[in-house]
């Protein structure tokens, strides 16, 4: 049987572990795989300049290079934008 001050040793320990884990930081999007990051593609073809959607990096390679651009970029993060208003 434990004793009273050993016992209550390891209830400290055991509260101070659950706090921990409970404010623990959320892991960060910085070290996240850069494959798996999901952004904006532009393409660039005909003089135009246009926004393919929310794709990875290598699926925005694949999709520009299958479409003809003449230039392309990826954005990470962001979502497309139309670059004017009302189209």
């Amino acid at each position: 049987m434990l004793q009273w001050g050993q016992m209550r040793t390891r209830i400290g320990l055991g509260a101070l572990l659950g706090l921990l884990a409970i404010t623990a930081p959320a892991p960060s999007t910085q070290h996240a795989d850069p494959a798996m990051l999901r952004g904006a593609c532009y393409c660039r073809a005909g003089g135009r300049l246009t926004c393919l959607g929310e794709f990875t990096r290598v699926a925005c390679e694949r999709r520009c290079a299958e479409d003809f651009c003449d230039d392309w970029f990826w954005l990470e993060r962001r979502p497309c934008w139309n670059w004017g208003y009302g189209g």
